[in-house]
């Protein structure tokens, strides 16, 4: 179902039900702001410039959700804003689920995966939406992303490949 949501004049349209989960004014931002740097619109406009003091202000508050987190850490990646980042990658690094060789972040609380013979485990496409996310924010930086950066990342990226089905999609389009 679709909600309006006006930033400074600005009429955005999105789908309440893919929000991964979470529903709050602090990820909505982050959503608007990431499709806003990907037009791209320069971090100087008034719309990018004001959301992204919200998420600043947000950033600090512990009780984030990771899905939320994920999110806010691709937008001040796109945004250039290195510290905030670094941030908040390093408080996802202490969520993540370090696994078989390979990294991602589930929801709190989710119920423990399920090892069935003849049975191969793919999370819920939130979960795979909100590591990607964590992917895009350690890969997009500049400079160039450090070695260390690039061999977490290809953690991630290892997890998130295994999660393909069969016909080398995802368990939904998000």
């Amino acid at each position: 179902r679709e909600k309006p949501a006006v930033l400074s004049g600005i009429n955005i349209y999105f789908c309440a039900s893919l929000q991964g989960g979470v529903n709050d004014e602090i990820t909505l931002t982050a959503y608007i702001i990431i499709a806003l740097l990907e037009i791209p619109l320069p971090v100087t406009h008034s719309v990018v410039r004001n959301a992204l003091f919200c998420l600043e202000t947000a950033a600090g508050e512990k009780e984030n959700h990771v899905y939320t987190k994920a999110l806010m850490a691709y937008a001040f990646a796109l945004a250039g804003k290195e510290e905030k980042r670094k941030a908040l990658l390093g408080s996802l690094e202490k969520e993540a689920v370090k696994k078989d060789g390979s990294v991602h972040w589930q929801r709190p609380g989710k119920e423990p995966e399920v090892d069935l013979p003849y049975y191969r485990y793919r999370a819920p496409s939130a979960e795979v939406e909100m590591t990607a996310y964590v992917l895009l924010a350690y890969l997009t930086t500049r400079p160039a992303p450090s070695q260390e950066e690039l061999s977490f990342a290809s953690l991630i990226a290892k997890w998130i490949s295994g999660q393909q089905n069969p016909s080398g999609g995802f368990s939904s389009t998000q």
